[in-house]
């Protein structure tokens, strides 16, 4: 955080504390970035980048399997700081030092710090690169250059890819780090070792680095505001990958990693892109693995990299060419873990006893031991072996010790008919480590996506070439590229398809708008708070809204899907479930409307959660502290939003009652309550119950 903004934050509580003025608001307005601030910095404790990429990435992606336990300690300091964020509230009640007659001008000087302090804040200069490498670029320059590999390969080998989970090749430095890692000193002393490789931005964490290293391109969200992960259907699916390539030349793709797959998509993206199995945390799940085998991202290296070896071996022996792909973790920032194989590593450190260096020596004995059983193996001839880190360190306890070391990735390779080398990469990032793969196995083929050999010299004009200026407009090119490689080209037709829409080559799960510009380019994708992009849209855009018809519409509606047009001139068209399943043009014209442009609905969750409902009469009870003042739909779907029961038009009392009876059929193992509102409409929600209904006695 800049050093100025510690000078900025005292002088704001002067103001506060000599007029009584505003003091309500400035106190608002001061806790406010407090917060902010207090919230940046955890993000940067985590990402070590303050608010990028990866940030957005990962609270757009499915956060499940994320080993929040190992970041208690930064929990609890930032619970600390929103604490103390709310202190100005508390100062407003300070008499003490006022000066009345100074009010106004206090005021404007207040105003002016709250302006700066922003300004000079990490939040602003955040918000600007990020607000930078959202807007549309033109890529039409270095679409040429993706590279689609098709010819086969000339000595297809088993490939065996050993991810380290941050293990950059900075901890090979025997001066900082003396005897840490002797066994992958060795390995690649006897491997083609590449040095030098950076993280172009875009491959900096997990995910993204093995997007970077098997597909050649920057990982990067989809077009607009959003990928949300759980709602995209396939992952990338207009990039060509290694896996996708190696799968065409008849190799069998397997990957084993402990941890959850589902966190940060890795599991679809790899289902997307050519690999037959994915072993997982659930798959270890599910070998009755002693617990104690477990850390709070997943299964211990020890245990995984013994399983890896096993399955090297399984399909060694059945004679199909293969890429087996691993991808350790006990070396995950802050402070690693030490599996069982490991209780008793400790290294001897000037830096004091700090338990990532016991989990780096671990790794180090582990990572090497499965390496040189693949080579004494009597399948090691005809197997090449990958040892990568995956990204660079990110925040750890050694993070003011790299912070003065040159920081750089690992990228080995072992076979046996790699001559040992050691060659020092001219503009290398990850992006170029599958294509330095493949050239490996055949020297016709040294690209893939955006990525090119190491091997070849000169390098050519790339996307490490660009990530590596300190002008990062040639590289904005390659990134909007491959932003554009979520949807593909053919975006102007919509179609549903068994409740997705089919955009360009994606499935999405609605609702979803779709922005176009007068060229009838996508602009933006925008799968959250739907309603309101809708009406903040530029008006000199045509939208395309896709929902059930309830957002569109007052009439009793039947759980159809409708898909909403409207362009700048007014024009308007609702298409039907039975037009969208054939498919419309967005492009296509449409009818001519007077007024303002309308405003749509959005559902809402009321139940906190999905329930199992058993079939009979119920009567949902709620009590409503906000509500709108106008009457609104209420609906009882599965979690899957398939409308159950119908809907119904309700109305609070004075009292923010609401009584709706329902009608089950059948039993549901997943019943939501949902309400349907426009953005600018409140509803919170006291309490809420699902009864069985009560059926009166008949009277004698």
């Amino acid at each position: 955080m800049h050093w100025i903004i510690w000078l900025y934050l005292p002088a704001l509580f002067l103001p506060l504390l000599l007029s009584p003025r505003l003091a309500r608001l400035k106190a608002g307005l001061l806790s406010l970035l407090l917060l902010l601030l207090s919230t940046w910095w955890l993000i940067d404790r985590l990402s070590g980048d303050g608010i990028n990429s990866a940030t957005l990435y990962h609270l757009r992606s499915d956060m499940e399997g994320a080993g929040v336990g190992d970041f208690s300690g930064y929990i609890v300091a930032y619970i600390a700081l929103v604490l103390l964020s709310l202190t100005p509230l508390l100062l407003v009640r300070v008499r003490r030092f006022r000066l009345p007659r100074h009010g106004w001008a206090l005021s404007a000087a207040f105003a002016a710090l709250l302006v700066g302090a922003t300004l000079h804040s990490p939040l602003y200069g955040d918000a600007q690169r990020l607000y930078r490498q959202m807007q549309p670029v033109d890529y039409s320059a270095v679409a040429p250059e993706y590279v689609i590999p098709a010819q086969p390969l000339a000595r297809p080998k088993n490939i065996v890819w050993i991810y380290g989970e941050s293990l950059e090749r900075t901890y090979l430095d025997e001066a900082a780090f003396p005897g840490l890692m002797p066994n992958l000193k060795r390995l690649a002393g006897e491997a083609l070792d590449f040095r030098d490789i950076a993280s172009a931005d875009g491959s900096g964490w997990t995910i993204a680095g093995l997007v970077s290293s098997m597909c050649g391109v920057p990982l990067t969200t989809a077009q607009g505001d959003e990928n949300s992960m759980g709602r995209m259907g396939r992952f990338l699916p207009e990039a060509f990958c290694l896996g996708d390539y190696l799968k065409q030349q008849g190799y069998d793709n397997h990957y084993m990693g402990g941890a959850n797959g589902q966190f940060a998509a890795k599991a679809d993206f790899l289902a997307t892109h050519g690999f037959d199995e994915v072993r997982d945390l659930a798959w270890f799940k599910q070998q009755r693995i002693a617990d104690k085998h477990f850390s709070n991202w997943g299964i211990h290296d020890d245990v995984l990299l013994d399983r890896a070896f096993d399955r090297f071996m399984e399909l060694s022996r059945a004679g199909q060419p293969f890429m087996l792909t691993t991808l350790t973790m006990d070396t995950h920032h802050p402070a690693g873990h030490l599996p069982v194989a490991c209780k008793g590593t400790r290294y001897r450190s000037q830096y004091g006893n700090i338990g990532l260096l016991n989990a780096l020596k671990c790794s180090d004995r582990l990572i090497s031991k499965l390496v040189d059983r693949i080579r004494a193996s009597e399948y090691g001839q005809d197997t090449l072996v990958v040892v990568a880190s995956d990204h660079l360190a990110m925040p750890n306890d050694l993070s003011d010790v790299l912070a003065n070391l040159h920081r750089e990735n690992l990228l080995l390779f072992l076979g046996a008919d790699i001559a040992p080398r050691q060659v020092v990469a001219s503009a290398g990032t990850t992006l170029d480590s599958g294509a330095t793969l493949l050239q490996l196995l055949d020297p016709a083929i040294d690209a893939i996506g955006f990525g090119r050999s190491l091997l070849a010299a000169p390098r050519a004009a790339s996307a490490s070439v660009a990530a590596l200026k300190d002008d990062a407009s040639d590289y904005a090119r390659y990134r909007a590229f491959a932003r554009s490689l979520w949807l593909g080209e053919k975006t102007r037709m919509l179609r549903l398809d068994d409740g997705q829409v089919l955009v360009g080559v994606q499935k999405v799960q609605p609702p979803v708008l779709l922005e176009y510009d007068a060229q009838w380019a996508l602009q933006s994708v925008y799968l959250e708070n739907t309603s309101r992009r809708f009406d903040e849209a530029d008006p000199g855009h045509r939208l395309a809204y896709v929902d059930r018809c309830t957002a569109f519409e007052d009439g009793l509606a039947d759980g159809d899907w409708c898909a909403l047009l409207v362009d700048s001139d007014q024009g308007m068209r609702l298409y039907r479930d039975a037009q969208l399943r054939r498919g419309i043009a967005v492009d296509a014209p449409l009818e001519p409307s007077h007024g303002p442009r309308p405003s749509v609905r959005q559902s809402r969750m009321i139940s906190r959660q999905a329930q199992h409902t058993g079939p009979g009469r119920y009567v949902l009870e709620l009590y409503a502290s906000q509500r709108p003042a106008r009457a609104f739909w209420v609906e009882a779907v599965s979690s899957q939003r398939k409308v159950v029961v119908a809907q119904q038009w309700v109305q609070a009392d004075s009292d923010g009652r609401i009584i709706l009876p329902l009608g089950l059929d059948e039993e549901i193992d997943d019943l939501e309550i949902r309400a349907w509102l426009s953005h600018a409409e409140k509803l919170a929600v006291d309490s809420y119950a699902l009864l069985p209904a009560i059926r009166s006695r008949p009277r004698s």
